[in-house]
């Protein structure tokens, strides 16, 4: 069943800052909008008051003279197109106006200072001498449209603003999680078994505690391995001596048995010289230091010089680049595994670093080879689901030490096992 994807801390945080950002850059706009509505109504009224008190002092002083020649609409006029104006009596009667006013009065009744009653103008009153009232007047549109320009202007800056913001915040966000990322690269180059390994230092405080885990995870982790390894070289050179001894006292007891108990006492034999290739490959893959001792394997004499009894190899001439003892014993337990398991031979191929053993034993359906290549594919030694032996697994530790894996292909007849022994140090060297 496929893993679900787990939740990024980048995108996270990428997501809430641009969340962040646009419900800022929306608040804004509104309280934006507001102020700035408020503040231009106020520049505007501002604007009229303004132009009725410099329309008072003219008309006080050529008012006279305008009414003497009959011309009620002006069209020259101060405030020109933006403004209109009338000149009223108590009648009331429209005694002048500019050309953009309406030749009846806005009001019904005189009445000095600001006025929305009257559609589609905002009226600002202003009393003169002589029972006359002066009526400056801005349309609602052209106002509307000032308040448009101005809003427009300020809200497009506030969101250029939250933009510019968004975009700092997400490269802050991204350079504040680089140490995550590098601490994740050297975790992956962190081997905790390599003699004098190291972590990289923590960057941030806040990865300090991880990093001091790790440290100390990986110091428990040599531990246990240092004290399993130990005991497993005890354990082996304890139990080769008597295994020694076993075999040499069943080698006197053939020579002096009755016929009739000669196969019993060489099954035990064999048995006891299974076991003794058990422990060589336990001493070897467990030794003091586990460091690889590398150097060219002619793999054809190799395999001459491993003792399996009733199992004819035929090796392809070839050398591989390899720790002598460890690949000694991975095949001989592959041998071993391959004779017990009804094989008679046991073709051996070379392909760079991966040897192929394909014996004529009744081999094992492809079902069964499936579940066996996904327990060595998790390394999980332990379970039960795919049936593996000791040999298999020791097998699979010594390619894996070398950098590659144990591998059971399907199809042929008989048995196939792959031994990768992963690249040459040549190769790995000339990678980078």
């Amino acid at each position: 069943m496929p893993r679900s994807p787990l939740p990024s801390i980048h995108q996270r945080l990428a997501r809430a800052v641009m969340l962040t950002a646009l419900a800022w850059g929306l608040a804004v706009s509104v309280v934006v909008w507001f102020s700035v509505r408020h503040e231009v109504n106020e520049l505007l009224d501002d604007s009229l008051r303004a132009s009725a008190e410099v329309l008072r002092g003219l008309l006080e002083r050529d008012a006279g003279a305008l009414l003497a020649r009959g011309d009620h609409a002006l069209r020259d006029t101060p405030g020109g197109a933006r403004f209109a104006w009338q000149l009223v009596d108590t009648g009331p009667r429209v005694l002048l106006r500019s050309a953009q006013a309406p030749d009846t009065p806005w009001l019904p009744a005189p009445r000095a200072g600001f006025s929305n009653a009257v559609p589609r103008w905002r009226v600002y009153g202003v009393a003169l001498e002589g029972d006359r009232t002066l009526y400056v007047a801005q349309s609602r549109a052209e106002r509307r449209e000032a308040l448009a320009e101005v809003s427009v202007s300020s809200i497009a800056a506030a969101l250029l603003v939250g933009l510019l913001a968004v975009v700092w915040l997400r490269v802050r966000v991204r350079h504040e999680l680089a140490p995550l990322d590098a601490l994740s690269e050297a975790l992956g180059r962190y081997e905790p078994l390599e003699p004098g390994a190291d972590l990289a230092a923590a960057t941030r405080a806040e990865l300090l505690p991880m990093h001091d885990a790790v440290l100390a995870l990986g110091r428990r982790l040599s531990q246990r391995v240092a004290s399993e390894r130990a005991f497993t070289a005890h354990a082996a050179h304890a139990l080769r001596t008597p295994l020694a001894g076993i075999d040499a006292q069943l080698a006197v007891a053939l020579r002096e048995a009755p016929p009739a108990l000669e196969a019993r006492l060489q099954r035990v034999r064999a048995a006891a010289g299974r076991l003794a290739r058990v422990v060589t490959a336990l001493l070897a893959l467990f030794r003091s230091g586990v460091r690889l001792q590398r150097q060219p394997v002619d793999v054809a004499a190799m395999l001459a010089r491993l003792p399996v009894d009733g199992l004819t190899v035929d090796a392809a001439p070839g050398r591989v680049d390899a720790d002598p003892d460890l690949l000694a014993a991975a095949l001989l337990n592959l041998l071993d595994n391959a004779s017990r398991h009804g094989a008679r031979r046991v073709q051996v191929a070379l392909a760079g670093q991966c040897l192929t053993l394909a014996d004529d034993g009744p081999g094992a359906d492809d079902a069964r080879r499936a579940a066996m290549q996904q327990v060595l594919d998790r390394q999980d030694y332990d379970s039960r689901e795919g049936g593996l032996g000791l040999g298999l697994m020791l097998a699979d530790l010594v390619a894996r030490a070398h950098g590659g894996r144990l591998l059971l292909p399907a199809g042929g007849r008989g048995f196939t096992v792959a031994l990768d022994l992963g690249p040459a140090p040549a190769a790995q060297n000339a990678a980078p």
